[in-house]
């Protein structure tokens, strides 16, 4: 019998070879020791918590439960919201509930029929509205699915007053359409680079050299590299800058523009300067054109160097949230703001996004009143693209810093050129930082890995340069682009950059912090280090930072975590809406998040803690119904969850998670 159960108990998919000696018998997590267990990167559970794994065919059933098959295409999406159903109650009349009050009368797209849309409304969800609990009127009102919980409210201008900013202006949004944006500052400075209109073409082929020259016996790799990149959604005359330019635009002579800078540098008098920010003001009136852009650079501005002018701000021992795609929403962000998050930041937005004007973009830079430390992360490929964005972005919004990201490892972001495909072209990442952080006060900083490829780190050989750019901080994660997320971050290379970079930029570390521990022991082993990123550990258990604080390690509760999910769904429903729309809207986002708190294994349950990053859970039960429902690997789970602070899901209901780490999988990177 036990040799059955130790059967059952073996581990499947275990990408380490076998020793001869495993190879003679069977592995069982029964019998193993905890140095065993954590020595294949699994989690020691106590053996009284292990139970056998189920049948391969009942897993893939549980895990297919609850997943979608297909998707309906952005035109289905758009044309059944257009349709006048009884169920699209017009917000107008759903705030007020007089069918007068739409302006738009019988032209308005919604549905006027209050009667018609009390009798296909789905029921209450049962708790109280979260716009009531805070003491606030309910914008939603008929639609609001917590209707029955709706009682008068005094007025309180302080309640009221909406506690998110960084609106996006409807003004912006049309000149952008239009293209009829100008982005004075961003233009005169890449002007003065030789980086705008014709001298960017020398600027291009000045790239590749310095590319040749560093890469050495790697340019055959580069080359590839170049030929994938050339996939790029940025406009055509942008794309010239990843081609080798022949003939005489190498030389000196097509870039008069350099020479013609200094010059000015050593006839340059204050009369100078007041005459070159009057020209500013006017072409700020007038629109941008290149002849009257001229003398701009004679601006004080473009003089300084990019320190000089910069708002002060400091990472040092904050404990910082990672820029987290899809997950790392606003109401994600005030949730861990409330377990002790110091910095936040928000979700990657793409530059020629946010020039094109795209709301679902901009609704990424949206900060709420708790964030007392928020920046933005943006990605583009080009200087003239992300200089541009940095401009509008200083312009429009309220923000602390502006990241821009320099690591994603995601090929649709590397085959336009940006994320981590910059650290193949130096030259451009420094035309980056240098032209955005020259251009505003508020603080650049960037965010790297160590390399492209793997045991190629490049980041130590431009450390010592990126403070002179004009960047404030760096993150460093300590993988490679072909990592990915497999293996371990190497944090003594981080610590190596950490000390060859110059004293006033600031080395911020990231890649696997887990607990308090981690955070401990990098800060011991490298004192020169600001702070450390914590990304995936905030996913899994963002009570992280409380453990941090605290130097504790949280045996927390399954009711504890399940506070903790009430607090996102109350978060989200103020943000996205407490009416249908905003309901499944945050069942989205929270069932997206529990893909990844499932992996937590409560602290009780270890032989061995703290629980690493890697370790793989062999099957176990919880202390509880509940906890072993949050620790499972099935969406059909997840959805049960969702049901239990969301009510019944709408019928047909599918959900497939958008991100699957491959922390568990085996890493086919390339």
């Amino acid at each position: 019998m036990a040799d059955v159960v130790g059967e059952l108990a073996s581990v499947e998919g275990d990408e380490r070879p076998a020793s001869p000696e495993q190879s003679t018998k069977q592995f069982s997590v029964y019998e193993a020791t905890s140095e065993e267990l954590i020595e294949r990167s699994m989690a020691p559970i106590k053996k009284e918590f292990l139970c056998p794994p189920p049948s391969r065919a009942a897993e893939v059933k549980a895990h297919q439960s609850g997943l979608v098959q297909e998707k309906k295409s952005k035109r289905q999406i758009k044309r059944e919201r257009r349709e006048k159903s009884a169920i699209n109650l017009c917000p107008h009349i759903s705030r007020t509930q007089d069918v007068n009050s739409c302006q738009y009368k019988e032209k308005c797209r919604f549905n006027h029929d209050i009667e018609a849309f009390k009798a296909q409304k789905p029921e209450d969800i049962e708790g109280e509205c979260p716009f009531v609990a805070s003491e606030m009127k309910c914008a939603y009102g008929l639609s609001c699915r917590f209707l029955g919980t709706h009682r008068d409210i005094a007025a309180n201008s302080d309640a009221e007053k909406n506690s998110e900013i960084n609106f996006f202006n409807k003004d912006t949004q049309r000149l952008l359409w239009k293209n009829k944006m100008t982005f004075t500052k961003a233009d005169a400075k890449l002007k003065s680079l030789g980086l705008l209109g014709h001298a960017k073409k020398s600027n291009a082929a000045e790239e590749n050299n310095a590319e040749k020259s560093q890469n050495g016996a790697n340019a055959t790799q580069t080359t590839e590299l170049a030929v994938d990149s050339a996939v790029s959604s940025e406009p055509a005359s942008e794309m010239i800058e990843d081609v080798d330019i022949p003939g005489p635009l190498e030389t000196e002579e097509v870039r008069p523009m350099k020479k013609a800078k200094s010059e000015d540098k050593e006839d340059s008098k204050p009369g100078h300067v007041n005459d070159g920010l009057s020209v500013e003001v006017e072409t700020e009136k007038n629109g941008y054109s290149e002849d009257s852009i001229q003398i701009v650079e004679t601006d004080a501005c473009l003089k300084s160097h990019p320190r000089e002018k910069k708002k002060l701000i400091d990472f040092r021992d904050k404990l910082y949230l990672a820029p987290l795609t899809t997950v790392g929403n606003l109401p994600f962000r005030r949730l861990c703001k409330v377990l002790g998050a110091d910095v936040t930041c928000g979700e990657m937005a793409m530059c020629t996004n946010l020039l094109q004007g795209q709301a679902s973009e901009w609704a990424l830079l949206r900060r709420h009143s708790s964030e007392d430390l928020f920046g933005v992360q943006i990605c583009g490929s080009f200087p003239d693209t992300v200089s541009r964005a940095v401009e509008l972005i200083d312009r429009e919004c309220t923000v602390d810093f502006i990241d821009i990201n320099m690591g994603c490892p995601i090929d649709m972001v590397v085959n336009k050129s940006a994320g981590s495909a910059l650290l193949n072209k130096p030259l451009r990442m420094k035309n980056i930082v240098e032209v955005s952080s020259s251009i505003v006060e508020t603080p650049i900083t960037i965010k790297v890995r160590t390399a492209f490829f793997e045991g190629k780190n490049r980041i130590d050989s431009l450390i010592s340069d990126i403070g002179n750019w004009g960047a404030s901080a760096v993150t460093i994660h300590g993988r490679s682009r072909q990592q990915r997320y497999s293996k371990s971050a190497d944090w003594d290379y981080i610590y190596r950059c950490t000390r060859n970079a110059s004293s006033d930029l600031q080395v911020i570390g990231n890649g696997d912090v887990y607990s308090y521990v981690d955070w401990n022991k990098h800060k011991s082993d490298c004192p020169e280090l600001s702070s450390c990123m914590i990304a995936r550990g905030a996913l899994i258990k963002p009570w992280i930072f409380t453990e941090i604080k605290e130097q504790r390690h949280w045996d927390i509760t399954s009711g504890e975590r399940l506070n903790i999910l009430k607090d996102f769904v109350r978060f989200g429903l103020q943000h996205w809406g407490s009416d249908t729309k905003g309901v499944e809207t945050t069942r989205h986002f929270l069932l997206e998040w529990l893909s990844y708190t499932f992996r937590y294994i409560p602290v009780g349950l270890l032989d061995v803690i703290p629980q690493q990053i890697n370790w793989r859970p062999p099957s176990y039960f919880g202390r509880d119904d509940l906890e072993t429902l949050m620790m499972s690997e099935s969406a059909g789970d997840w959805v049960r969850i969702s049901e239990l602070l969301l009510g019944k899901v709408p019928e047909g209901f599918t959900f497939a998670p958008k991100h699957k780490s491959n922390a568990y999988d085996r890493a086919e990177n390339g």
